[in-house]
């Protein structure tokens, strides 16, 4: 059995020893979690309504089940899917096969949306079937496909992801192609990104919500935008080239696969994202 590892807060709420240190816990609820000891761990015990139900959430979608609590409450029932803003939601119960990707939930008239996927669970399929399903599954790249096959099968949901990486999902229906961006609806544009993978595609809803993937994310430690070349698969090179030409997208908000989601005005984003690109021309 795991261990409470010795660096956490004292209280009720710990991470045991079994974290794999993917990082989700500290993305999702950043004023709980810190880094200690190689893992995620409780910086505080969680006081207020609102740090519990985040402290429930990060245990709901702890991909290796590190998250515990000594007095073993029961999980609240609205704790998934969790609001970010309007019609964006986190899914929660991210997978160990997408080392704790999160995934996404767009809710529209027109039809619900899953941006890459959780692991199968009865709670996400039901309450995407309280909300009139899925019609369409976004993939950004291979590494955080996780169940989207079953929950298409469930939904019936047409799959996209770019032709280059399109090995991780045999059984999608609609291939992104080269690195010119495609309307997917009328609300949602697909932007190719290649770099983090060769394959990998931003989603941007209602010309101001962009779903980065790998790509692109929020350092809560740095309080900046951050991109990973420790972590490109395919071309460093390539994906700043990308980046750069999401300077003209008009974006407020990205939500991140791996690293911080985060709201800023248009021209805030846009200046960070710059500096973020110059900052990184400047390493060799």
């Amino acid at each position: 059995m795991a261990e409470r590892h010795d660096l956490n807060a004292p209280g009720d709420w710990y991470v045991d020893t079994s974290c794999m240190n993917c990082g989700a816990a500290r993305t999702a609820a950043p004023e709980l979690f810190i880094e200690a000891g190689g893992q995620s761990v409780f910086a505080k015990q969680p006081q207020s309504p609102e740090e519990r139900l985040a402290a429930w959430r990060v245990r709901l979608l702890c991909p290796t089940a590190s998250v515990q609590s000594e007095s073993r409450q029961k999980p609240p029932a609205d704790a998934f899917p969790e609001p970010l803003t309007d019609g964006v939601y986190r899914l929660g119960y991210n997978a160990k096969q997408s080392f704790g990707a999160h995934s996404f939930l767009i809710r529209r008239a027109a039809g619900n949306m899953m941006v890459d996927a959780p692991r199968w669970t009865r709670q996400v399929a039901d309450r995407l079937a309280e909300w009139g399903g899925l019609t369409h599954i976004l993939l950004s790249h291979q590494d955080d496909v996780a169940d989207a096959g079953r929950y298409a099968e469930e939904f019936s949901a047409r799959v996209w992801i770019h032709e280059a990486d399109r090995a991780a999902s045999p059984y999608a229906t609609d291939l992104i192609t080269g690195t010119e961006p495609r309307a997917v609806t009328h609300d949602l544009l697909a932007i190719p990104l290649p770099g983090h993978t060769k394959g990998s595609v931003g989603y941007l809803f209602e010309g101001h919500c962009l779903f980065t993937g790998d790509s692109l994310s929020w350092s809560f430690v740095e309080q900046d935008l951050r991109a990973s070349r420790d972590y490109c698969w395919y071309s460093w090179t390539a994906q700043l080239e990308a980046l750069e030409s999401l300077l003209g997208a008009g974006f407020d908000w990205i939500f991140a696969g791996h690293g911080g989601s985060k709201h800023l005005p248009v021209e805030e984003m846009r200046r960070r994202l710059k500096a973020m690109l110059e900052r990184y021309r400047r390493v060799k």
